[in-house]
C-alpha cells in the first residue's frame, strides 16, 4: 500500500501573485511555518534543485533534504519529488493552480510509500500530511492575501 493525499485551499488573490509566491523556493521559511531555511543548489530552466531543512521538532531533530521541482506556468502546475528520500522510498507532489470566482484554487496532491524500516508506516504519514497540509495551505492563503490586499491599486498608482 502506498500513500496518497489531497487537499486544496481557495486564495483570494490574483493568480500571478499566488503563483510567484509559493514557487518563490528561496522565501519558503517566511511563506511556510516548518521550514528554517532553503539552498538552492542548483537552477535550470523551470527546474530547481533545493535543500530544505525544518526546524527542530519535539525531540529536537532537525530533518533535511533535497527535492527537485519543475514549475510550468503556461499550464500552471508543479511536479516535484523527493531526491534524498529519508524515510520514504519515494515522494511525488503534484502543485496545481485554477482561477475560480473566489480566487485562486490551490491544489497539492502527494503520493508516497514509507521504506520498510520507517519508524512509521503510509497510514501514519497520510494523517500527517492532510494535517500539515491543512494547516501550511491556512497560513499559505492569510499570507498571500495580506500582501494582496497591501498591493497598490491601479487607481491608487495613477493618481
Amino acid at each position: 500500500m502506498a500513500g496518497h493525499t489531497e487537499n486544496e485551499i481557495v486564495i483570494a488573490a490574483p493568480m500571478d501573485l499566488v503563483w510567484d509566491m509559493t514557487n518563490d523556493i528561496e522565501n519558503w521559511p517566511d511563506l511556510f511555518s516548518e521550514y528554517a531555511s532553503v539552498e538552492i543548489i542548483e537552477r535550470e530552466g523551470d527546474r530547481t534543485r533545493f535543500r530544505l531543512t525544518m526546524h527542530p521538532d519535539d525531540e529536537g531533530r532537525v530533518w533535511s533534504w533535497v527535492s527537485e521541482r519543475v514549475a510550468d506556468r503556461a499550464t500552471r502546475t508543479v511536479r516535484a519529488h523527493r531526491v534524498e528520500t529519508g524515510p520514504f522510498q519515494f515522494m511525488n507532489i503534484h502543485w496545481a493552480y485554477d482561477e475560480t470566482p473566489q480566487g485562486v484554487r490551490m491544489r497539492w496532491v502527494q503520493d508516497f510509500a514509507m521504506k520498510p524500516d520507517a519508524p512509521v508506516d503510509d497510514a501514519w504519514m497520510t494523517d500527517n500530511i492532510n494535517r500539515n497540509s491543512r494547516t501550511q495551505m491556512a497560513l499559505i492563503r492569510d499570507r498571500i492575501e495580506q500582501a494582496a490586499d497591501e498591493r497598490p491599486t491601479a487607481a491608487a498608482l495613477a493618481d
